[in-house]
């Protein structure tokens, strides 16, 4: 005797998917954070959070401050790309004016 085959038009055709969800995990994400050194002007770290972090003046102040005062300041949080190219960005600026700024990424 042959084994039946659920989707065999003989056996009526019937056919039974199941529905599987699939669990995507949310991108891990980044810390991009600016180091302090005795030689990076502040006004310069200032502009650098406005321009590539998109942050208000006196929000730019508090991260320098943070940075100034704790050696280091989170500047924001992305995925590892985008916090891959903001580093990049940042140390690029930081070299063509001249300053020793230092920015890196953290896994959170």
């Amino acid at each position: 005797m042959a084994a039946s085959n659920p989707t065999h038009p003989e056996d009526g055709g019937a056919v039974v998917v199941e529905r599987q969800t699939l669990r995507l995990k949310p991108p891990a994400m980044y810390q991009v954070i600016l180091l302090n050194d005795n030689f990076t002007p502040m006004e310069f770290v200032v502009v650098v959070i406005q321009h590539f972090f998109n942050k208000d003046r006196e929000t730019a102040t508090q991260i320098m401050l943070k940075v100034h005062q704790d050696g280091r300041g989170v500047c924001g949080v992305y995925t590892r790309d985008i916090a891959a190219t903001k580093v990049e960005q940042v140390i690029g600026a930081a070299r063509q004016a001249g300053h020793p700024l230092q920015c890196v990424m953290e896994a959170i």
